[in-house]
């Protein structure tokens, strides 16, 4: 079955939640498949290193119903158990609807909601918010409630009183203490990578859910579905059928900058024919020899700007690298190929210079895009409408009004209080752009690319 874990409100525990649940069918032995609403990078993180189990994202408007019930299927079914992380509050979605919330999913996938309050500072009007949440939208079924920072045993009594009288299932009082709060960025939770103690961690999480949750009621709550097919093979099936088994490497940045990466990319790589080749910019080292194409994913580069701004071999091999073979960059993967990128504090540190602009912090710009190609690209066919999400606090800057020659614009970019406008950059061996992609949700695009790299293998021998 297993079950959703929702929120009034970002910041009232979901995560925290997820982990201790997580960390405690580990210690039982059991694999716990995670999902992740929506189309977040970072919460994926840390409950992919707690399950040692990539976590999926369930994201509606992003890859469609179809792939949200072949991925929850068929990697949940892989398990034995499965929890589904909400995101932001229930039935916050696009825009003023719950057009992708985490209630959309709930009921696309017919699963229950266990809902996380932040009880702090409340008492009787914990009942009226939940009852809210509880009867806004009749098709959901409210397993239950666990309350976070809760202060004391009276607290806790007093709260366990309140959700009696409304008929709501107290699940769970977690306590109050800052010691289990998660780092920060300024995107959201700190990358996984910088989690210290992992073990420690998952001890004290799962001594949480033992000690302060009703697990009695919520294990069966995490009982896996049913096994579907596998997901990648399923929506890939026709190409495989037709897919030549020439092996084209394919070089992916993975460091501490650039680690924004859904997994249905590299199993999509792979799958068909494809092998990933990890590559570190930081490492200023060129890609690997072998690789027919280099794949630059999000990340925090503007982090690493100072240490990237060193990195003469790194950028060296990037200028070599786009006359022969393709280059796939997403947000903070395009921001290494421009000629300026600033830190948090502002000071501009030179990059590769492949594209001409400067990146500075700038206001947020989140949310997901409709897509129309303006013209044909190394993805893209002119007039063919995809979706994406952006989501970055930095923006680009031209140093003049200098006209930009061979560098056309992607695609036509729109959104939800988006005026349409031309985004990203499109050269023979580029597809460069703000918005993030799902590789698993858009099945044409590991086919294109596997055609790019294709035909500039053949061209490059043609050319010996």
């Amino acid at each position: 079955m297993a079950c959703v874990i929702a929120a009034p409100a970002s910041g009232s525990g979901k995560t925290l939640l997820s982990l201790c649940l997580i960390a405690w069918a580990r210690q039982l032995g059991h694999r716990i498949q995670p999902f992740k609403v929506g189309p977040d990078y970072l919460d994926p993180q840390l409950l992919s290193l707690a399950a040692n189990q990539p976590c999926r994202n369930l994201d509606l408007p992003l890859c469609g119903e179809e792939w949200v019930q072949l991925s929850f299927n068929g990697y949940g079914g892989r398990c034995d158990m499965a929890l589904v992380e909400g995101v932001m509050g229930l039935f916050d979605g696009i825009g003023s609807s719950s057009e992708g919330s985490t209630a959309d999913v709930a009921v696309s996938l017919g699963l229950p909601v266990v809902l996380i309050v932040d009880a702090g500072g409340q008492a009787r009007s914990l009942g009226a918010l939940v009852r809210g949440f509880r009867d806004l939208d009749p098709r959901l079924n409210l397993a239950g409630v666990v309350l976070n920072r809760v202060s004391s045993p009276r607290h806790r009594e007093l709260l366990e009183e309140v959700l009696t009288d409304i008929g709501v299932h107290c699940l769970g009082c977690l306590p109050g203490d800052p010691n289990l709060e998660l780092a920060k960025r300024h995107l959201g939770l700190a990358p996984a990578h910088e989690l210290s103690s992992l073990q420690q961690r998952l001890g004290r999480w799962a001594a949480l859910a033992e000690q302060h949750l009703n697990m009695g009621v919520l294990a069966p709550l995490l009982k896996a579905p049913r096994p579907g097919p596998d997901p990648i093979r399923h929506v890939l099936s026709p190409a495989l059928e037709t897919s030549q088994q020439q092996s084209l490497p394919v070089a992916v940045a993975q460091d501490e900058a650039f680690h924004f990466r859904y997994p249905e990319m590299q199993e999509c790589l792979e799958l068909l024919g494809m092998p990933v080749l990890p590559w570190s910019p930081l490492s200023d080292t060129t890609p690997p020899a072998e690789a027919t194409g280099l794949i630059l994913p999000g990340g925090f580069p503007e982090l690493h700007a100072d240490q990237l701004s060193e990195c003469k071999t790194t950028f060296s091999a990037l200028h070599a690298w786009i006359r022969d073979k393709p280059i796939y960059a997403e947000c903070g993967g395009m921001l290494l190929l421009g000629r300026g990128l600033a830190d948090p504090d502002g000071t501009l540190h030179a990059m590769a210079g492949l594209l001409p602009f400067e990146a500075k912090r700038g206001r947020l710009q989140v949310g997901y895009r409709q897509l129309e190609a303006r013209t044909d690209s190394l993805l893209l066919r002119q007039g063919e409408r995809l979706r994406g999400h952006e989501f970055h606090r930095w923006q680009l800057c031209r140093e003049s009004d200098e006209s930009v020659g061979s560098f056309g614009p992607l695609w036509q970019v729109e959104g939800w209080k988006v005026e349409r406008r031309a985004e990203g950059w499109n050269l023979p061996n580029l597809h460069a752009s703000w918005v993030h992609l799902h590789w698993g949700g858009s099945s044409t695009i590991p086919c294109r690319w596997r055609a790019a790299l294709g035909f500039a293998a053949k061209r490059n021998v043609a050319a010996l």
